[in-house]
């Protein structure tokens, strides 16, 4: 195995567990959201927001991933 096929094999491992991190953290903090509004719906507002700006953040760590990943695949030439 060369140098670049190593580095086009891990960018793939490299986003693929950045998804699969992302996705599970996402549906975990959404699930504890929509657990906490069901259980007391007058704190939504205290909840939804907090929640959107950590679904946020998780996502620009995935994003992140996928522009490291990208960057690593243009190196192969």
């Amino acid at each position: 195995m060369d140098a670049q096929a190593m580095l086009a094999l891990g960018s793939a491992i490299a986003i693929a567990i950045a998804v699969f991190g992302g996705t599970s953290a996402q549906g975990k903090a959404a699930s504890a959201a929509l657990e906490g509004i069901a259980r007391n719906p007058a704190a939504r507002g205290d909840i939804f927001v907090p929640m959107i700006l950590g679904l946020a953040l998780i996502e620009s760590l995935v994003i992140l991933a996928f522009v490291i990943a990208n960057s690593l695949v243009g190196k192969i030439a």
